[in-house]
């Protein structure tokens, strides 16, 4: 049950970076979240989950970084084909940077991954290892049924109406 947290805490830590990053680069489009109701961006969840996965291979900082930024963007290249083409919606758009794949990928996050990869191996990940091991085990069933209801339902949600902006039903309309 390790990687259900895992994949929870790093969808959250994910739509933080989000959330800053919005605030800091004054991006229009403040709410950076993929469920209905969960704080959580998932493509952030599997790429952590896969960078951590391939951690135990580690090589030192550049195997690390090449092979997690490799993860992180094919994690997010999935993501955003999913979201494309079974959902009908995107959550971001890279089409304007230079060696785009499709708006889904680009070099630049690439490189972002890459450095998030490190942060992720050498710091955070010790800590949250540490800090799963102490939930218990009871907990995992209820969490998975509220975790696949706001996924499915967001889904339904996304795939019904065509926008992210579903997903932002607490805010005021109009505005």
């Amino acid at each position: 049950m390790r990687w259900l947290w895992y994949f929870i805490l790093y969808s959250f830590a994910g739509f933080l970076l989000e959330v800053a990053f919005a605030r800091i680069s004054g991006h229009p489009k403040r709410d950076r979240k993929c469920f209905l109701l969960l704080p959580l961006c998932p493509v952030y969840g599997l790429g952590a989950c896969l960078i951590v996965w391939l951690a135990p291979l580690e090589r030192g900082p550049l195997w690390v970084a090449l092979a997690g930024g490799l993860a992180a963007t094919g994690a997010e290249l999935l993501m955003g084909l999913f979201y494309r083409f079974a959902l009908g919606v995107e959550f971001w758009d890279y089409a304007h940077l230079p060696g785009s794949l499709g708006g889904l990928v680009c070099p630049q996050f690439s490189l972002c991954w890459a450095a998030l990869a490190l942060a992720l191996v050498y710091g955070l990940h010790p800590l949250v290892s540490r800090l799963t091991s102490a939930i218990p085990t009871w907990l995992a069933p209820p969490v998975l049924i509220v975790l696949g209801a706001d996924a499915l339902v967001s889904c339904v949600a996304l795939r019904r109406e065509g926008t992210t902006e579903v997903l932002r039903w607490y805010a005021a309309k109009g505005g």
